[in-house]
């Protein structure tokens, strides 16, 4: 067993006090080969110290003794739909729901509110006449790793959002959030090199939406795809406090 500690920047938030979703995923994935199925637990806090352990094939994310997340090595059987051109992901953005009404307008990666160079920026719209969203996506240098490749937390984070845009709406007093990521990533990007993010519906099953999401390059390259989970919960438990 391999164990280390580590907190998560206020700049990685979903929701105002608890971390993106993708990108804690991809934090219990980092240390895993191949396909890996996180599920989170609780919502992760932010500027707190968590403990990561990990063997081989599987991981925990922990705070104290609470278990805010488990990953492990898994299969991902799915083919991403054709993805469309960076003209076409460009003025599907231009749809971007979250422009009319957010439920967390700074999350890092489909906030609004976050500056260019400091969320991803990730605004995913729907293509006309089709069920598939899309949106580019042009990762920025702060999100390099030692190589100058975007590091993989970030990859994870980009799958995340898109999906859960893709199974909205949802009814009135009802918000969604994610339950599970499953990803696999084909290959690695580079900073400031253009990609095309897609995403589209899988299944309703009670009060959980199925989601796909994947990574292309501009040349059609196929970097990383994922299958999420997005839970049914009430509003008010994401709702401000007045």
């Amino acid at each position: 067993m391999n164990t280390e500690y580590l907190e998560i920047p206020e700049r990685f938030c979903g929701p105002p006090n608890s971390g993106n979703g993708g990108y804690v995923c991809g934090l219990l994935a980092k240390h895993l080969t191949g396909t890996v199925a996180v599920r989170l637990k609780a919502p992760p806090p932010l500027k707190t110290k968590l403990r990561r352990e990990w063997t081989g094939d599987s991981a925990r994310l922990f705070h104290d003794s609470a278990v805010i997340g488990e990953a492990k090595t898994s299969e991902l059987r799915l083919d991403p739909p054709n993805c469309p051109t960076l003209a076409q992901a460009e003025r599907a953005a231009a749809a971007f729901p979250g422009f009319k009404s957010h439920l967390f307008p700074r999350c890092f990666v489909c906030g609004p509110d976050r500056e260019a160079g400091d969320g991803l920026r990730i605004f995913s719209g729907p293509l006309q006449g089709q069920t598939l969203h899309a949106a580019p996506w042009v990762p920025h240098q702060s999100l390099a790793d030692d190589r100058g490749d975007v590091a993989t937390e970030f990859i994870w984070a980009a799958l995340d959002c898109p999906s859960g845009f893709a199974v909205l709406p949802v009814p009135e007093g009802l918000a969604i959030v994610l339950g599970e990521l499953c990803a696999s990533l084909a290959g690695s990007l580079l900073v400031g090199q253009p990609t095309v993010v897609t995403s589209w519906p899988i299944a309703h099953e009670g009060r959980r939406r199925i989601a796909g999401s994947a990574i292309h390059t501009t040349a059609g390259q196929l970097v990383a795809t994922a299958r999420a989970v997005w839970i049914e919960v009430p509003h008010s438990q994401w709702a401000p406090s007045n």
